[in-house]
């Protein structure tokens, strides 16, 4: 296809071949000669440029069709570039901008079908279907003034237009709807701006500052999640919105979403890597969200220490945040349970639930901590109030049955209180407590009266040593069960422990006679 470079190129070089033909420096025949080779030239240019616009004229037409059956396909974008180069080939014809601007409109990107709006107007005025396009996408802009300008100009040509009247007559009445709603935000009534705001919006939901009056009002309720929802359509409708991206980001921030925020954040310095607000939010996100990252992972790896740390370092970053602040409250709550630092647990569990006594985690995690503690029925009442705010969570119910068969369990034989350790202590405090024990209850050392007494405690202490030690036995009577109770294993016959195989007297370390 010629373009219009190709024209004005090829019509240049023939006016300066043509001038040079006349100052005599082309042909032998000096000017008569030259003013011949000049008439050829310019017959010569004249069939070339019919030439030229009749294949343009077919490019164009060509593309107006491919175009038309691209859109029938539903292919817009396909469709978009053929009509771009039909705009080329043609940029007079009105006809071939609308066709574009169509397809803009059904991809939704409205602000680009507005300049081939403009200019199929420029080029014909009374084009009454462009007019209505406009109008129609200045009212939803919100720019009541320029649509009133395109919706009067077709009704007074014709009245009969009934969207063009509707739309008309919809202008006023929203432009006192707005100037109402910003007098409610005044007097600080803010659901009933929310209210009109909400009827405006649907009229001219392509308005950014009327989203961002609603978001404030929603801000000033504490509804965050709902300011999001109004904020995040202006970073698009407003044309490097940097303001829109950090006040998203605080939005996410404030609600606790650390890293939405920092994604929301980036977006701000992508526009402008010098914005100060959104340099500095920045930094204090980033170190946030790696905090917070550093702290799941020592949960995850039982480094509870390292995460009641990485915890603390939490609160010296955000101290004041409440979703932050509580967070990291939470884990230290549950790293110290998870440690066995019971003193230091009961007082960072009961500081989270002071601020939210149906604190799910803080609830468990306080009820392990009392289980370690021996206090059975204090972890019981903590379960149950979980159970009654989670409605039925594997944590909660596995938890409350475990607290169960501890009490239950705690009322016959208690292993850890037979060889004085606690619940949470190492194989090698069991063996050193065990031996040491043995020593002092072993039946050779009693005589008479003492000796059955001493020969009970022996066995007892064998016993809690046989289950402490022995990792599997330890899990199944940390959850409630006695693995040398026949009562509860299946089929169990016969007195304590014997049905196991359970001997402390026949056993090379249990000799009977004292050395």
């Amino acid at each position: 296809m010629w373009s219009v470079e190709r024209l004005l190129a090829s019509v240049s070089l023939l006016f300066l071949l043509a001038d040079m033909n006349f100052a005599g420096q082309i042909g032998p025949a000096g000017v008569r000669g030259g003013t011949g080779l000049s008439a050829l030239l310019i017959v010569a240019w004249t069939s070339m440029m019919k030439g030229a616009l009749c294949s343009s004229k077919e490019e164009v037409e060509r593309h107006l069709e491919m175009g038309k059956r691209m859109l029938s396909a539903g292919q817009l974008a396909d469709a978009l570039s053929h009509y771009h180069a039909a705009v080329e080939g043609d940029p007079d014809n009105y006809l071939t901008y609308f066709r574009r601007a169509t397809v803009y409109m059904a991809m939704g990107k409205s602000k680009s079908a507005l300049p081939d709006l403009d200019k199929i107007i420029e080029i014909r005025p009374d084009f009454v279907a462009a007019r209505l396009q406009r109008g129609n996408i200045k009212l939803k802009q919100g720019k009541l003034d320029d649509a009133k300008i395109d919706f009067e100009y077709i009704v007074q040509r014709d009245a009969s237009n009934s969207e063009a009247v509707q739309n008309l007559d919809l202008l006023e009445p929203l432009r006192a709807q707005r100037q109402q709603a910003q007098q409610l935000i005044n007097d600080n009534k803010h659901q009933e701006a929310i209210d009109v705001l909400t009827h405006v919006i649907e009229n001219s939901p392509w308005d950014p500052e009327l989203r961002e009056m609603r978001a404030e009002c929603y801000i000033a309720q504490g509804d965050y999640f709902r300011a999001v929802g109004d904020i995040r359509p202006t970073t698009k409708l407003r044309n490097d919105n940097t303001d829109g991206y950090y006040k998203l980001s605080s939005l996410y921030y404030m609600m606790g979403e650390a890293d939405e925020s920092l994604t929301e954040i980036r977006e701000c310095l992508k526009l402008n890597p010098d914005h100060q607000e959104c340099f500095s939010h920045y930094r204090k996100v980033k170190k946030l969200v790696k905090l917070m990252q550093s702290t799941r992972d020592h949960i995850n790896h039982q480094q509870w220490m390292n995460c009641i740390d990485k915890a603390r370092q939490m609160l010296k970053t955000e101290p004041k945040e409440f979703q932050y602040v509580h967070r990291a409250n939470g884990h230290i709550c549950h790293c110290y349970s998870k440690a066995g630092e019971i003193k230091q647990a009961f007082a960072a569990c009961n500081k989270v639930l002071d601020v939210d006594e149906n604190n799910i985690d803080a609830l468990c995690d306080r009820a392990e901590t009392y289980i370690a503690n021996e206090q059975f029925e204090e972890a019981i009442h903590d379960y149950q109030k979980a159970e009654e705010v989670g409605g039925g969570l594997n944590r909660v119910q596995e938890g409350l049955r475990r607290a169960q068969k501890l009490l239950k369990q705690s009322k016959k034989r208690d292993y850890y209180k037979i060889l004085g350790v606690r619940r949470n202590a190492k194989k090698s405090e069991i063996i050193r407590a065990y031996r040491k024990l043995a020593v002092k209850w072993h039946p050779d050392k009693y005589e008479d009266a003492d000796k059955k007494r001493a020969e009970q405690m022996f066995i007892d202490i064998a016993a809690a040593k046989e289950v402490l030690s022995d990792p599997e036995k330890r899990q199944r009577y940390d959850q409630g069960e006695d693995p040398l109770d026949p009562e509860q294993q299946d089929g169990g016959h016969g007195g304590p422990f014997w049905n196991q195989g359970f001997n402390p007297f026949g056993h090379s370390n249990f000799k009977f006679h004292f050395n």
